[in-house]
């Protein structure tokens, strides 16, 4: 099948959830706005908030929701809708990001034979327009190539049909999927165009949330790359020690 077939197919898209109501209804309006949904496959952690129904409203809009459950890790919940996928290429979207405008439109350039996978920078929200978001960009797409992510990820099925992630990984799940679909010998591509916006939870923007969440990085990070994320998360720690010293100041 030539690619510019490929490019105006429909896209399953997976989005895994637990008690995500906090950004859920818009980043599902996103996703069907700015994506051609052959089927929203929703993969929760047995949420105990409106998640559920959030997604029951836009299974009733829409017809065309499949939710999964699961009650492992986000290495399992991948697995779920990766098994699940039935287009030549799928999307992940993270459940607390939201899409940009002609997200598809924009990644689908990328699509040629050599590439198993793209993926549109995250942007954090507040930082759209600050003085530090050049840098950030910057950071961020070196940190994918280290890592990888599945914010917004366009994946080729075929890429990653055979794949087994590891069930007990919870973090950097991201990475065993970038780095199978290197190993088959497929460029994996971050992009500054398509993007998304990613509403990090409050608790992020806390001394304690960010050490939490960089100490959870680190710990589960593999031994040789630790260097480079030791440097790499250094300037978020920065960024968010700035921030809620602002926030503190009044500035």
């Amino acid at each position: 099948m030539k690619h510019d077939e490929a490019s105006s197919e429909k896209v399953d898209v997976v989005v895994l959830t637990k008690n995500s109501e906090r950004v859920l209804e818009r980043c599902l309006n996103s996703i069907y706005k700015n994506l051609p949904v052959n089927r929203l496959i929703i993969v929760d952690g047995y949420s105990t908030d409106s998640t559920l129904e959030i997604i029951e409203r836009f299974r009733e809009r829409y017809g065309n929701v499949i939710l999964l459950m699961d009650n492992g890790t986000r290495g399992s919940a991948r697995m779920k809708g990766i098994r699940e996928v039935r287009t030549e290429w799928f999307v992940f979207v993270d459940s607390d990001v939201v899409l940009c405008n002609q997200w598809y439109e924009r990644a689908k350039r990328f699509m040629k034979d050599d590439v198993g996978g793209i993926w549109g920078i995250e942007i954090w929200d507040g930082l759209q327009h600050s003085a530090a978001l050049k840098l950030f960009l910057t950071v961020t797409r070196k940190i994918f190539y280290l890592r990888g992510g599945t914010h917004d990820m366009l994946v080729r099925r075929e890429a990653v049909e055979d794949i087994n992630i590891p069930r007990e990984l919870h973090v950097f799940e991201d990475m065993f999927i970038k780095e199978w679909i290197e190993e088959k010998g497929y460029r994996v591509i971050a992009t500054y165009d398509p993007y998304c916006i990613h509403y990090r939870p409050p608790s992020a923007w806390t001394l304690k949330g960010s050490i939490d969440i960089l100490a959870e990085n680190l710990r589960f990070a593999p031994r040789r790359r630790l260097p480079h994320m030791f440097l790499a998360y250094g300037f978020y720690a920065a960024y968010i020690a700035y921030r809620i010293i602002s926030k503190n100041l009044g500035c």
